[in-house]
């Protein structure tokens, strides 16, 4: 009589085990979800709708720019907008500012968000411009962000409308877009930031990053997009978005003064 054969019982392939001190790895993001040409199509219909695109804080050259991008962190623009008319118009260079002094204007901008900080950081940068700088507001990120209260997004704000560079200035528009329709995927704003300069088209790079907050301000909502006035709905890769059918591309009147930044 003959040994019966055991079963064929066959078991999941299990990975060997990793040896000890080995590193995990980690998948690398893609630099975005859309090819060369449909992120084209997305700037190029952007352009058209804001083929001079302008933000809503105020300002009257670099410094005040300056001073206005430190003042808005956590403000509305209209609540800076209000306080700086007067403001600038007691000091609108270095050595006014200097010379007004933190308490002065600290009473300007009471009506800001962390306004004791602001006052002083905006006395501070002042006297450093007067003192390093001749007065001049620095065409440089590594200048700019030695200033007190200043960080890379203010540098970046500074350095592309005042002075025409292709920066990309991240903010929470920037970052929730960047991530959400999967147009440059990134944990930290510096990510974002490095991935939409890969992917955006240098004709397009001038106002890239006004576009992107706009439309995150008033299409691509944090709490809920509306779809249907987006411009881009047949490129958008979002698994939020309700349709496929874009908005029609007509210019948009300008929602601001003329000279602007971030929120």
């Amino acid at each position: 009589m003959s040994t019966p054969k055991p079963k064929d019982r066959r078991t999941a392939k299990t990975a060997p085990p990793r040896r000890s001190g080995a590193k995990a790895v980690t998948r690398k993001r893609p630099a975005s979800l859309y090819g060369p040409a449909e992120v084209h199509e997305i700037f190029r219909r952007f352009s058209v709708q804001r083929p001079e695109p302008q933000g809503e804080l105020e300002y009257v050259n670099a410094f005040t720019l300056l001073v206005a991008v430190v003042l808005s962190a956590q403000a509305t623009d209209a609540g800076v907008n209000k306080a700086t008319r007067a403001l600038f118009r007691a000091a609108d260079t270095p050595e006014k500012m200097a010379a007004l002094g933190e308490a002065k204007i600290g009473a300007y901008i009471r009506t800001i968000g962390l306004w004791r900080g602001k006052a002083k950081n905006v006395a501070a940068l002042s006297e450093a411009l007067v003192r390093d700088h001749g007065g001049e507001v620095p065409e440089t990120r590594e200048d700019l962000v030695k200033l007190p209260g200043v960080g890379r997004k203010t540098a970046n704000v500074v350095l592309n409308i005042a002075f025409g560079q292709h920066t990309m200035a991240v903010d929470t528009h920037i970052f929730r877009i960047g991530n959400r329709i999967g147009l440059a995927p990134g944990k930290t704003p510096e990510e974002v930031e490095k991935r939409l300069i890969e992917v955006i088209p240098d004709e397009y790079m001038r106002h890239a990053h006004h576009w992107l907050i706009l439309h995150g301000r008033y299409v691509c909502k944090a709490r809920k997009p509306d779809c249907p006035a987006c411009v881009i709905a047949d490129i958008c890769k979002a698994e939020v978005k309700t349709t496929d059918v874009p908005a029609p591309q007509v210019e948009i009147a300008p929602l601001g003064p003329p000279g602007s930044t971030t929120d």
